[in-house]
């Protein structure tokens, strides 16, 4: 089975950066790609960012394009998402997962995506 792993995630003041990285393993099909979400309390799941796997080509969310960068490395299997300028808003638990296929159709929904992570909580104090 597809395995993810997200880490990263911590206690930050606003206007601050962190990175969160997921590791992919135990999947053999080379068209795929890997996004990620966040989910607040009581708030539904968003959309964040997605990478396809093949040729690198990325989607932003606009509630943080210009301030969060996706990025990979094939060789370790590994996504990251580097997060700048962090708001008390972006306080949520946050999600990788992973599709086959790449970020053309409808990169940021969830339901395109088969395998997620277990999370990792981002808190952002103001």
């Amino acid at each position: 089975d597809v395995q993810l792993q997200a880490s990263g995630g911590g206690f930050v003041q606003a206007g601050g950066s962190l990175r969160l990285s997921c590791a992919a393993s135990e999947f053999t099909f080379d068209d795929y790609a890997i996004g990620w979400f966040r989910q607040a309390p009581g708030k539904e799941r968003e959309g964040l960012s997605c990478i396809t796997g093949i040729d690198g080509s990325t989607n932003y969310a606009d509630s943080v394009r210009g301030r969060f960068i996706i990025s990979s490395d094939n060789a370790k299997n590994t996504v990251y998402l580097q997060m700048n300028n962090l708001k008390p808003e972006d306080t949520a638990v946050y999600y990788c997962a992973l599709r086959q296929g790449g970020c053309y159709y409808y990169p940021l929904w969830a339901n395109k995506y088969e395998y997620w992570g277990q999370g990792t909580l981002v808190t952002v104090s103001s």
